[in-house]
Formats: C-alpha cells, sequence, structure tokens
C-alpha cells in the first residue's frame, strides 16, 4: 500500500472518489458534503490532497482546503474505498494529510467538522480539540460547501452556529498534546453526537 501526495498522474481516479464518498454518505445516513470530480481534480492539480494506492487500485484518498487567507485549512474529504476498511488505512491517511498540512501551512490552524466517530478520535489523538463553530473559519465559501450535506437544514436554522457535525481544531500556537488520547473511548464522542442529535432532530420533527 502507497499513500502518496496526490499529482496530476491520479485524475483518472477523480470520479471513482467523488462516487466513493457520494455512496459512502447513502450506507452510513450521515451527513457527507458531495465532492465532483472536477472538484477533486482541482485539489489534485495543487498538490493539496494524498491518495493510497494497492498497485493501480484505489484504496483512500483525502484533501486540503485552504481558508482566510492560510490562516485556516482543513483537512477533507477523507475516504477509504469499501474493500480497504477495516485495515487501519483510514488513520494513516489522515496522519499523512495532517502532516502534508503542516508541511505546507504551518501558522495555519488546522479545523474539520465530522460527525464520524472514527475521525473525531482520529483527529484528537493528533492534537485536535472539539470546539464551537465560531473558532473555525468565517470564510463563507467554506459553509457553502456544507449545502450538499442533508443536514444543512440544521446548519441554517442555527445561524450557522450549531450542526450534527463536531467541529474540532488543531492549533500550532497551542500545546495540543493528550497524553492519554489513545485511551479515549469513541463513548465520549457518541455521547456528544447523541446530545446534538436529540436536541436538533427533536425540533426538526415538531
Amino acid at each position: 500500500m502507497e499513500i502518496t501526495v496526490a499529482n496530476e498522474s491520479h485524475y483518472k481516479y477523480a470520479q471513482m472518489i467523488s462516487d466513493t464518498i457520494t455512496e459512502s454518505a447513502k450506507v452510513r445516513g450521515t451527513g457527507i458534503a458531495q465532492r465532483t470530480p472536477e472538484y477533486i481534480i482541482k485539489r489534485l492539480q495543487n498538490g493539496n490532497a494524498v491518495i493510497a494506492l494497492d498497485g493501480d487500485k484505489f484504496a483512500g484518498f483525502c484533501y486540503i482546503e485552504v481558508w482566510g487567507n492560510k490562516d485556516f485549512v482543513a483537512n477533507s474529504g477523507l475516504i477509504v474505498h469499501p474493500d480497504y476498511r477495516g485495515q487501519g488505512l483510514a488513520k494513516k491517511i489522515k496522519k499523512r494529510i495532517f502532516e502534508l498540512s503542516r508541511e505546507k501551512f504551518p501558522e495555519a490552524k488546522i479545523f474539520g467538522i465530522t460527525t464520524g466517530l472514527a475521525v473525531m478520535k482520529m483527529n484528537y489523538e493528533l492534537g485536535y480539540r472539539p470546539v464551537t463553530f465560531s473558532e473555525l473559519t468565517d470564510d463563507p465559501d467554506f459553509w457553502k460547501g456544507c449545502q450538499t450535506c442533508k443536514n444543512f437544514d440544521i446548519l441554517t436554522r442555527t445561524e450557522q452556529k450549531m450542526c450534527l457535525c463536531t467541529g474540532m481544531l488543531y492549533d500550532p500556537n497551542e500545546k495540543n498534546k493528550h497524553p492519554k488520547a489513545e485511551k479515549i473511548n469513541k463513548k465520549t464522542f457518541q455521547r456528544l453526537k447523541s446530545i446534538k442529535e436529540q436536541l436538533f432532530l427533536k425540533k426538526k420533527t415538531k
């Protein structure tokens, strides 16, 4: 398995990456913003993505988005092909895209929003902390990217303050190290997710 910084030679995987993201959202029933092949290609062009390949077979992907005049970057679109799930590949991809972000944008705050419990735990182990959306970028283009998510109405009615996603932030100017991160139980994040679902989904059904 090779995890490498993506480039123009990987354009041929753009459609598969897009389809895998879309299908994952359907299967998991979670809020994942869709990404077109054209959108993926732009990330391949500027060297702001990593791709995992098993020979010439697509295995996984993640990309960097730059916001707020490079003050913020986000690691987005983390996906593993169904044939390669359950092997710890997502964690390896996440670690590599985090390293690439630190290499290319050493002064930027790295953030993400996710409903995925496994991603929350990986972020925490890398030094992220849960934050309110107000601590993330206020770049309107970032939040426009949420429009294809099925939970976008929640983000809208809370005036972009909260959603089912949890915001997480790595600030290079802080000592974002959690000595007991490896002992964090997913139940911690599950409780947070459940509280949000009870709060927002109940309101939606009224």
